[in-house]
Protein backbone atom coordinates (compact mmCIF):
# COMPACT_ATOMS: atom_id res chain seq x y z
CA UNK A 1 0.00 0.00 0.00
CA UNK A 2 3.17 2.34 0.48
CA UNK A 3 4.32 1.88 -2.43
CA UNK A 4 1.14 2.50 -4.24
CA UNK A 5 1.15 6.15 -2.36
CA UNK A 6 4.31 6.57 -3.46
CA UNK A 7 3.81 6.24 -7.19
CA UNK A 8 0.47 8.34 -6.75
CA UNK A 9 2.22 11.25 -5.33
CA UNK A 10 5.28 10.73 -7.90
CA UNK A 11 2.90 11.01 -10.30
CA UNK A 12 0.25 13.58 -8.94
CA UNK A 13 2.55 16.38 -7.01
CA UNK A 14 4.24 17.44 -10.13
CA UNK A 15 1.64 17.26 -12.22
CA UNK A 16 -0.94 19.38 -9.59
CA UNK A 17 2.28 21.55 -8.09
CA UNK A 18 3.65 22.76 -11.19
CA UNK A 19 2.20 26.24 -12.64
CA UNK A 20 -1.43 26.54 -13.88
CA UNK A 21 -4.19 28.21 -13.53
CA UNK A 22 -5.26 26.96 -10.34
CA UNK A 23 -1.76 27.85 -8.41
CA UNK A 24 -1.03 30.67 -10.53
CA UNK A 25 -4.28 32.01 -9.19
CA UNK A 26 -3.73 31.31 -5.62
CA UNK A 27 -0.18 33.05 -5.66
CA UNK A 28 -1.92 36.00 -7.49
CA UNK A 29 -4.58 36.02 -5.11
CA UNK A 30 -1.75 35.49 -1.97
CA UNK A 31 -0.17 38.43 -3.43
CA UNK A 32 -2.88 40.56 -3.84
CA UNK A 33 -4.88 40.15 -1.05
CA UNK A 34 -2.57 38.15 1.35
CA UNK A 35 -3.00 34.65 2.98
CA UNK A 36 -6.28 35.55 5.64
CA UNK A 37 -8.20 37.32 3.04
CA UNK A 38 -7.02 34.44 0.26
CA UNK A 39 -8.64 31.70 2.48
CA UNK A 40 -11.87 31.77 1.13
CA UNK A 41 -10.71 31.87 -2.73
CA UNK A 42 -8.40 28.84 -1.66
CA UNK A 43 -10.96 26.64 -0.41
CA UNK A 44 -13.13 27.34 -3.32
CA UNK A 45 -10.19 26.12 -5.74
CA UNK A 46 -9.56 22.86 -3.59
CA UNK A 47 -13.31 22.40 -3.48
CA UNK A 48 -13.47 22.65 -7.20
CA UNK A 49 -10.47 20.59 -8.04
CA UNK A 50 -12.07 17.78 -5.30
CA UNK A 51 -15.05 18.17 -7.52
CA UNK A 52 -12.73 18.05 -10.64
CA UNK A 53 -10.93 14.56 -9.54
CA UNK A 54 -14.94 12.93 -8.78
CA UNK A 55 -16.26 13.54 -11.77
CA UNK A 56 -13.52 12.43 -13.56
CA UNK A 57 -13.04 9.32 -11.65
CA UNK A 58 -17.03 8.60 -12.63
CA UNK A 59 -16.67 9.05 -16.20
CA UNK A 60 -19.16 12.26 -16.41
CA UNK A 61 -16.22 14.34 -18.73
CA UNK A 62 -16.37 12.23 -20.98
CA UNK A 63 -19.93 11.73 -21.76
CA UNK A 64 -19.79 15.19 -21.89
CA UNK A 65 -17.17 15.83 -24.13
CA UNK A 66 -18.97 13.12 -26.24
CA UNK A 67 -22.07 15.52 -26.80
CA UNK A 68 -21.59 17.61 -30.10
CA UNK A 69 -20.37 21.08 -29.81
CA UNK A 70 -19.96 20.74 -26.12
CA UNK A 71 -16.72 20.79 -25.56
CA UNK A 72 -15.85 24.64 -27.58
CA UNK A 73 -19.11 26.23 -26.04
CA UNK A 74 -17.45 25.13 -22.15
CA UNK A 75 -14.01 26.17 -22.89
CA UNK A 76 -14.68 29.80 -24.37
CA UNK A 77 -16.99 30.09 -20.88
CA UNK A 78 -13.61 28.89 -19.24
CA UNK A 79 -11.34 31.28 -21.13
CA UNK A 80 -13.85 34.25 -20.54
CA UNK A 81 -13.86 33.47 -16.79
CA UNK A 82 -10.38 33.49 -16.34
CA UNK A 83 -9.69 36.30 -18.27
CA UNK A 84 -12.43 38.31 -15.82
CA UNK A 85 -10.16 36.59 -13.04
CA UNK A 86 -6.71 37.77 -14.58
CA UNK A 87 -8.31 41.17 -14.38
CA UNK A 88 -9.56 41.10 -10.82
CA UNK A 89 -6.11 39.71 -10.02
CA UNK A 90 -4.44 42.69 -12.02
CA UNK A 91 -6.43 45.60 -10.74
CA UNK A 92 -6.33 44.44 -6.81
CA UNK A 93 -5.06 46.75 -4.90
CA UNK A 94 -1.32 46.65 -3.70
CA UNK A 95 -0.46 46.18 -0.16
CA UNK A 96 -0.33 49.78 0.65
CA UNK A 97 -3.77 50.35 -0.52
CA UNK A 98 -5.24 46.91 0.39
CA UNK A 99 -7.28 48.37 3.39
CA UNK A 100 -8.64 50.98 1.70
CA UNK A 101 -8.95 48.59 -1.38
CA UNK A 102 -11.16 46.02 -2.62
CA UNK A 103 -12.46 42.58 -1.15
CA UNK A 104 -10.54 39.30 -2.29
CA UNK A 105 -11.82 36.87 -4.73
CA UNK A 106 -14.74 34.58 -2.25
CA UNK A 107 -14.64 31.05 -2.54
CA UNK A 108 -17.31 30.36 -5.43
CA UNK A 109 -14.79 32.65 -7.58
CA UNK A 110 -12.62 29.73 -6.83
CA UNK A 111 -14.74 27.03 -7.07
CA UNK A 112 -15.08 28.64 -10.77
CA UNK A 113 -11.78 28.71 -11.56
CA UNK A 114 -11.23 25.20 -10.80
CA UNK A 115 -13.90 23.56 -12.52
CA UNK A 116 -12.88 25.64 -15.09
CA UNK A 117 -9.33 24.77 -15.75
CA UNK A 118 -8.21 22.33 -18.35
CA UNK A 119 -5.04 21.62 -16.87
CA UNK A 120 -6.98 20.53 -13.91
CA UNK A 121 -9.08 18.05 -16.38
CA UNK A 122 -5.51 17.16 -18.15
CA UNK A 123 -3.82 16.38 -14.91
CA UNK A 124 -6.91 14.24 -13.25
CA UNK A 125 -6.64 12.29 -16.14
CA UNK A 126 -3.10 11.81 -16.29
CA UNK A 127 -2.96 10.61 -12.84
CA UNK A 128 -5.54 8.27 -13.73
CA UNK A 129 -3.78 6.42 -16.54
CA UNK A 130 -0.58 6.23 -15.20
CA UNK A 131 -1.85 4.47 -11.81
CA UNK A 132 -4.79 2.81 -13.06
CA UNK A 133 -2.83 -0.69 -12.52
CA UNK A 134 -2.74 0.04 -8.91
CA UNK A 135 -4.86 -2.77 -7.40
CA UNK A 136 -6.36 -3.78 -10.66
CA UNK A 137 -8.40 -0.75 -10.44
CA UNK A 138 -9.88 -2.45 -6.93
CA UNK A 139 -12.42 -0.35 -4.87
CA UNK A 140 -9.73 0.62 -2.71
CA UNK A 141 -7.43 1.52 -4.89
CA UNK A 142 -9.62 3.54 -6.70
CA UNK A 143 -10.15 5.57 -3.16
CA UNK A 144 -6.66 5.61 -2.34
CA UNK A 145 -5.98 7.23 -5.79
CA UNK A 146 -8.56 9.53 -4.73
CA UNK A 147 -7.45 10.19 -1.23
CA UNK A 148 -4.11 10.81 -2.02
CA UNK A 149 -4.77 13.14 -4.25
CA UNK A 150 -7.40 14.76 -2.41
CA UNK A 151 -4.58 15.05 0.46
CA UNK A 152 -2.11 17.04 -2.27
CA UNK A 153 -4.61 19.19 -2.97
CA UNK A 154 -5.28 20.43 0.58
CA UNK A 155 -1.61 21.04 0.74
CA UNK A 156 -0.51 22.59 -2.85
CA UNK A 157 -3.05 25.30 -3.12
CA UNK A 158 -2.63 26.93 0.28
CA UNK A 159 1.24 26.42 -0.71
CA UNK A 160 0.60 28.38 -3.65
CA UNK A 161 -1.51 31.17 -1.48
CA UNK A 162 1.69 31.61 0.77
CA UNK A 163 3.90 32.11 -1.23
CA UNK A 164 2.09 34.99 -3.41
CA UNK A 165 1.75 36.21 -0.19
CA UNK A 166 5.16 35.95 0.59
CA UNK A 167 5.88 38.43 -2.45
CA UNK A 168 3.85 40.95 -0.94
CA UNK A 169 5.83 41.05 2.49
CA UNK A 170 8.63 41.62 -0.10
CA UNK A 171 7.67 44.09 -2.15
CA UNK A 172 5.41 46.24 -0.22
CA UNK A 173 5.59 49.31 -2.29
CA UNK A 174 2.73 50.43 -4.80
CA UNK A 175 4.72 49.94 -7.72
CA UNK A 176 6.36 46.73 -7.66
CA UNK A 177 3.17 45.14 -5.75
CA UNK A 178 1.04 46.19 -8.96
CA UNK A 179 3.98 44.36 -11.18
CA UNK A 180 3.78 41.45 -9.25
CA UNK A 181 -0.20 41.46 -9.75
CA UNK A 182 -0.13 42.11 -13.35
CA UNK A 183 2.79 39.65 -13.33
CA UNK A 184 0.70 36.63 -12.19
CA UNK A 185 -2.40 37.64 -13.88
CA UNK A 186 -0.31 37.40 -16.90
CA UNK A 187 0.86 34.11 -15.95
CA UNK A 188 -2.63 32.68 -15.17
CA UNK A 189 -3.44 33.81 -18.57
CA UNK A 190 -1.02 32.38 -20.50
CA UNK A 191 -0.87 29.31 -18.14
CA UNK A 192 -4.26 28.73 -19.70
CA UNK A 193 -3.07 29.68 -23.40
CA UNK A 194 -0.45 26.91 -23.40
CA UNK A 195 -3.08 24.31 -22.03
CA UNK A 196 -5.53 25.55 -25.26
CA UNK A 197 -2.81 24.77 -27.87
Amino acid sequence: MLEAVLVIVSVALPLMGSPGPNTLSAAAVGSAFGVRDGARYVAGLSVGAVTVLLVMASGVTGMLIAVPGALPVLMTLAGAYILYLAYRIATAPVAAARDAGRRAPSFAAGFLLAVANPKAYAAFGAIYGSTASLGGGTAAYVALRIGVVVALIALVNPAWLALGSAFTRVLSSPRWGRIVNVAFAVLLVASVAVMAL
